[in-house]
């Protein structure tokens, strides 16, 4: 031992891999790798001339794909698709019933760490507010337009909560 370093790479660290809780190590995964998000968008023919679209991601490298695989089988839906945007493998769902039913459930009993968690718990919000038909309505999309823009705070949109605002019927 150098210091106050230990190997943390020995199997009193980790324990054996047949050991490891699954639904830990999928909320670990998704805490540094996973995305939470909603997307607006326009879309001329509904009612407030505005779709709202939730989202739940995580990508990898096509090398390691397996572990994608396992999140696919885990939650029972969504779809691996390869991402172009940076030469990896995504898995995605954006069912709105998947996201409810077998999603959220998982990092609600099984919270991520790091501040990514504020994104699943406005993701759940917004959800809810979906089931309840409120994006359907202009009051509704613009409260959801606003929590939308509170998610991934370093990530990009390419229509603001003013935009959606300014134009929504």
């Amino acid at each position: 031992m150098v210091g106050n370093v230990r190997n943390l790479w020995t199997p009193q660290y980790a324990g054996p891999r047949d050991s490891i809780s699954i639904e830990s190590y999928i909320s670990g995964y998704f805490d540094g790798e996973g995305c939470f998000s909603v997307a607006i968008g326009p879309r001329p023919g509904i009612r407030v001339g505005w779709e709202v679209r939730p989202c739940v991601s995580v990508s990898q490298n096509a090398d390691r794909s397996q572990v994608l695989e396992l999140v696919s089988g885990f939650f029972g839906c969504g779809a691996l698709r390869p991402d172009p945007s940076d030469q990896t493998i995504k898995w995605e769902t954006r069912s709105l019933g998947d996201i409810v039913d077998r999603v959220l459930p998982h990092f609600l009993k099984y919270p991520l760490i790091s501040e990514k968690h504020d994104d699943v718990d406005l993701l759940a919000m917004i959800c809810q507010m979906m089931l309840n038909k409120q994006h359907l309505g202009s009051q509704g999309l613009l409260q959801i337009a606003e929590l939308a823009a509170q998610m991934n705070p370093s990530g990009s949109r390419r229509y603001s909560a003013e935009q959606i605002k300014a134009s929504a019927r």
